[in-house]
């Protein structure tokens, strides 16, 4: 069963928000050069990841988020973010066409059963040549609620039909709590 994710904002019971953008995404988005790039961040959260990115000049940032309550704080803290990228939908259900999605604990957070699903979904949102990128946990964690861990194995599973692997390999600058338990991903649309 799907937790309730407003009630988790509204409580403040959000363990996986680290309060900042993680190294590994603020490095790669810091030599991205083509600022035009139509982003989508899906269960997208306090998205400490869009807020770095606009900051920065990539305009094209959309998030997506089941919950009303961080699309809304998001808006009060960047009050010139378009409300029409602010997107308060299931990721299963969005319609869109990105350059690159990103990845950083919605994976883990969806039922186990639903990451084929994910894989297909990311897959048909992206343009040719689109990248998924982003953190997966490379530990096994909950077996009945979220975070959701698993594997590499498992992971090349779901993807790899549907994706060149680029890099699936650990993160050597995750923060200090999450050290040797991220792989990060860079996956191209085929």
């Amino acid at each position: 069963m799907q937790p309730d994710w407003e009630n988790r904002y509204q409580e403040k019971s959000t363990g996986w928000d680290i309060g900042h953008i993680s190294t590994p995404l603020k490095e790669y988005f810091d030599q991205l050069k083509n600022k035009d790039q139509k982003i989508l961040i899906p269960g997208c959260g306090n998205a400490y990841e869009a807020e770095h990115l606009w900051r920065s000049g990539f305009h094209h940032v959309h998030l997506l988020d089941i919950a009303p309550s961080p699309l809304q704080n998001f808006k009060s803290k960047l009050n010139d973010f378009p409300s029409q990228q602010l997107i308060q939908e299931d990721f299963f259900h969005h319609q869109g066409e990105y350059d690159l999605i990103i990845e950083q604990t919605f994976f883990c957070a969806i039922e186990p059963e639903q990451r084929r699903a994910y894989a297909l979904k990311a897959h048909e949102l992206l343009k040719k040549g689109g990248k998924l990128v982003g953190l997966l946990w490379s530990v096994e964690l909950n077996e009945d609620h979220p975070p959701y861990g698993g594997s590499k194995e498992e992971y090349l599973d779901y993807f790899q039909d549907k994706f060149d692997i680029h890099t699936m390999e650990r993160a050597h600058n995750s923060i200090a709590p999450r050290a040797e338990r991220e792989l990060f991903i860079i996956l191209k649309k085929k």
